[in-house]
């Protein structure tokens, strides 16, 4: 295993070290219990909090700042948040208007945010990301895996909660977000967690995983190598089959990279899932392609179609500034 490592036991406290010092104008850092803060407490508004393992960055402390996450609570590399990281987070950014954890659909991530909420001595509620569709059977959740379409979660109910919508109507469009929404990934090599110092799992050259987890879960099946557009293809089928939208919907399509595949590889997948998805009716009124939720070390990439109503729309192009999605401002 070659990586930028000083001892493997302070790899997380020192990368979120350097990620609040780079970004010391939006974030705040707090040690022992680990959580993120915006630099400035907003008021009156619902507090939006998320949290994770770490490990698919910036996801999701490269989210907090004005229009986003007002905290964040990162765990050890692909290993949940404990409840006291996520019950001093809410005490610190709590606005008088109540919590929202937004929560991708792990069993770790869920028992524990639901303790914490337990915990809480102000009401909260909970939204649960469950976008991937490649997930058929899984020991690691029940039911869907949360993966990329988080972020749009992620987004626009941040955007509801700047206007002073209550904490029920932030949940609400959350919960019509995820609803809307799904992904696909695939993976081309298996990523390297650095406890464990060899890759998590074996894979060819001339292989690739369909439907492969963002922590390196087995995908629905083991595959040959080949052409991008075919392997697209299943990608879109997939997204299809589960959304089943209508002729001429609005869609913002996100094209995620999961963290070893290059930029041109992303926009060539963004031309073939675009092209496959306005074959099918599709009109892609938004769009983003980048390294959003990702993997480690892993190459591959996720498909995420997401369905546009007004109000998701309006939401999503509403001012952001965050260290990873900045516009409008």
């Amino acid at each position: 295993m070659k990586k930028f490592i000083n001892k493997v036991d302070d790899v997380l406290v020192e990368s979120l070290s350097g990620f609040a010092a780079a970004h010391s104008d939006i974030v705040s850092l707090n040690l022992a219990p680990n959580f993120l803060t915006r630099k400035q407490k907003a008021s009156n508004k619902v507090a939006v909090i998320s949290g994770g393992g770490s490990g698919h960055e910036p996801l999701h402390a490269g989210y907090i700042g004005y229009g986003m996450l007002d905290a964040a609570c990162p765990g050890h590399v692909f290993t949940s948040p404990t409840p006291d990281q996520m019950l001093a987070a809410a005490e610190a950014v709590h606005a008088n208007k109540g919590v929202l954890f937004i929560v991708k659909n792990y069993a770790g991530d869920v028992m524990n945010f639901e303790m914490a909420a337990e915990m809480l001595p102000f009401e909260s509620a909970t939204v649960l990301t469950s976008d991937d569709c490649a997930v058929i059977n899984s020991t690691y959740t029940t039911g869907r895996r949360g993966v990329a379409g988080t972020v749009i979660v992620e987004k626009c109910v941040g955007s509801l909660a700047e206007t002073g919508a209550d904490l029920q109507s932030c949940k609400q469009l959350g919960d019509k977000i995820n609803h809307r929404t799904a992904s696909m990934g695939v993976a081309l090599t298996s990523c390297t967690v650095p406890a464990a110092g060899r890759p998590t799992f074996d894979i060819s050259d001339r292989e690739l995983e369909m439907g492969v987890g963002i922590h390196g879960e087995p995908g629905r099946r083991r595959d040959q190598m080949r052409e991008a557009d075919a392997i697209i293809q299943e990608l879109v089928s997939a997204i299809l089959d589960n959304l089943k939208p209508a002729p001429d919907s609005e869609a913002l399509l996100l094209i995620n990279g999961f963290g070893a595949t290059p930029l041109m590889e992303l926009y060539l997948i963004y031309n073939s899932a675009a092209n496959l998805f306005k074959q099918h009716g599709i009109r892609i009124a938004r769009s983003l392609v980048g390294n959003y939720t990702t993997a480690l070390d892993m190459a591959g990439a996720s498909v995420t179609l997401c369905l546009l109503d007004d109000e998701i729309k309006q939401h999503w192009d509403s001012p952001v500034h965050t260290a990873a999605l900045r516009w409008g401002m």
